[in-house]
């Protein structure tokens, strides 16, 4: 399992789905270890679809296609292209496996460890002759309590902002809109907010935010071109996941088109998209 770091961070990530399966900070575990019993995955890729077929399904130019949720990069191999002491690129290219997306796709992930800053880069490209459509985010989960944290975790929004929140409708985005549980983009977290699933915040949130508890190490995030925020945990389980996307679940009441999802992108042949979360770690 390839292996990458600094002088303070540790990375360790997987073939399959390019996933991180371990992120330490001055010898102290941040990610989530991953437990069948509450939920195994640790940080998944997800491509190309973000959240459930709508609502039982998806299509393409009206034609059905069986992508799972999330999509099914996550339950795929990647193939390691560079491995340095520092850096560890993985790409997924169309396969068998990939048939129910009948798109000429790349899907690269780079992992890279610069001090005590973790940047993870994907880059999807566009092979073939005609418009792909698809939804990216990224899913990763970290430990709730963080080492050494005391007393109540919070998430601040780098922007101060009070962004509505959303929630799925039978795994679909609901259309209404909710007053925020930011306070001035400040949010004590609750097991008790996720009761009814993944709190998602469709605009607003901004391109950075912070995680921390009292007495435990800081975790300053930074993304780019991912507008829309999800948290999410099952209620009363020891992590947190931190989901920025570019790209939405299906509209509550709408129809299964992949192109119609809301802020799905729409890939001219030729093209390129590049999303990026990075994780700064201080305390």
């Amino acid at each position: 399992m390839p292996q990458i770091s600094s002088d303070s961070l540790s990375v360790t990530i997987a073939d399959q789905g390019a996933e991180m399966q371990g992120l330490s900070y001055q010898g102290q575990e941040l990610l989530w270890e991953g437990d069948p019993a509450w939920w195994s995955g640790q940080a998944p890729i997800l491509f190309p679809i973000v959240g459930l077929p709508a609502p039982d399904k998806v299509t393409i130019d009206g034609t059905p296609h069986a992508i799972s949720k999330h999509g099914f990069a996550r339950d795929l191999p990647f193939r390691v292209t560079e491995l340095t002491q520092s850096r560890c690129c993985h790409l997924l290219e169309p396969s068998h496996d990939t048939a129910a997306y009948p798109f000429d796709f790349r899907l690269e992930i780079v992992h890279e460890a610069v001090g005590s800053e973790l940047s993870v880069t994907a880059t999807v490209s566009n092979a073939g002759e005609r418009e792909m459509p698809f939804s990216f985010g990224f899913h990763p989960a970290f430990r709730w309590p963080l080492p050494g944290a005391t007393g109540p975790h919070r998430i601040e929004l780098s922007n101060g902002a009070e962004p509505a929140l959303a929630r799925l409708v039978d795994g679909m985005l609901g259309r209404a809109r909710m007053p925020s549980p930011f306070t001035a983009g400040a949010l004590t977290l609750d097991p008790a907010q996720f009761e009814d699933d993944a709190m998602i915040f469709p605009e607003g949130a901004g391109d950075g935010l912070r995680y921390c508890g009292e007495g435990g190490p800081v975790l300053d995030f930074r993304f780019s071109n991912l507008p829309n925020l999800a948290l999410w945990q099952k209620p009363g389980a020891p992590y947190i996941c931190i989901e920025p996307w570019h790209g939405l679940p299906a509209s509550e009441g709408a129809g299964p088109e992949l192109a119609a999802r809301p802020d799905s992108i729409i890939l001219p042949p030729g093209g390129q998209e590049t999303f990026a979360m990075s994780l700064r770690v201080s305390g």
